[in-house]
């Protein structure tokens, strides 16, 4: 049985948030991912293995080697999450413009 943890445990470490990064545009091998890095490679496998566990990379093994990709779809599941904090940023943003308008407003009239 798969482990699946939280899709917020993985974003929450820097590497695992390059990680994604590096993936956006290609497939990669592990030790491909691992040159990026400064790290030891058993370290960024370590990584791998909780984005894989979070769902967020698909493996595709071909031969000796394991190909990850990014799953798009699953980082949806974030951008809907915060849809809800973007909707209350826009509408403080919206007040704060309001509020400079007005003050700006009231210093022209002086």
């Amino acid at each position: 049985m798969k482990l699946r943890r939280d899709i917020f445990q993985a974003i929450s470490d820097p590497t695992r948030r390059a990680i994604l990064v590096l993936l956006t545009s290609q497939t990669m091998t592990a030790g491909a991912i691992a040159e990026n890095f400064d790290a030891a490679r058993p370290t960024i496998s370590k990584h791998i293995q909780i984005l894989n566990e979070c769902d967020l990379l698909e493996a595709n093994q071909q031969g000796r080697e394991i190909y990850y990709r990014l799953k798009i779809e699953k980082m949806k599941e974030i951008d809907v999450w915060l849809e809800q904090f973007r909707k209350i940023w826009e509408n403080r943003f919206d007040q704060l413009d309001t509020l400079l308008s007005t003050l700006k407003n009231k210093k022209n009239e002086k």
